[in-house]
């Protein structure tokens, strides 16, 4: 599979994923500025309790897009928050590195509690700003790829987000259409 990575100018980067239940292959894309950001709550600090409220600011900005197009909102589900945060630990601790490595094997642990008709991942990282989940938000509206994750026909989401000792946040997003 052909893999293209992006890094936006205000250092930002984002990939996003697809899959289906018949496999539809990774699917990763160029930013191009298209659409703003819904406005964000305000994001401080960095404890556990931050990076879970920086989470639902996510969620939040996330469905506030969708409905302002039209769209359902997404409910977010603990089980596919805990695969997304898992990934996100991972590509903070170098484990792996950033990319949509495992993808199919989160989802394929969810199906067993969540079975799924589609599923798609949008992951970024970035450091050195004031609300690091309005940038991850923006550079995902701003790339289609992860416009077409967000904009897609899912009910479900998971947001994991982590920071490192280098000040850096990792930004996982599940979406899955239940059966």
């Amino acid at each position: 599979m052909p893999k293209r990575l992006s890094q936006l100018n205000w250092g930002l980067l984002v990939l996003a994923a697809g899959l289906s239940s018949c496999n539809a292959p990774l699917s990763i894309s160029q930013p191009l500025p298209s659409e703003t950001a819904p406005t964000p709550t305000p994001f401080q600090g960095s404890t556990s309790g931050d990076l879970m409220n920086l989470e639902l600011s996510v969620h939040q900005q996330i469905n506030q897009y969708r409905q302002s197009r039209n769209l359902s909102p997404l409910t977010l589900d603990p089980r596919i928050s805990e695969q997304a945060r898992l990934h996100s630990e991972a590509m903070a601790s170098g484990r792996v590195s950033f990319s949509h490595d495992g993808f199919e094997g989160r989802v394929k642990a969810l199906e067993k509690s969540l079975p799924y008709r589609s599923a798609a991942e949008n992951v970024a990282y970035n450091q050195g700003y004031s609300d690091p989940g309005q940038q991850a938000v923006t550079g995902w509206i701003k790339s289609p790829g992860h416009l077409k994750n967000i904009q897609g026909e899912f009910d479900l989401t998971g947001i994991g987000v982590t920071k490192n000792a280098k000040g850096e946040y990792y930004f996982t997003q599940v979406f899955l259409k239940r059966r």
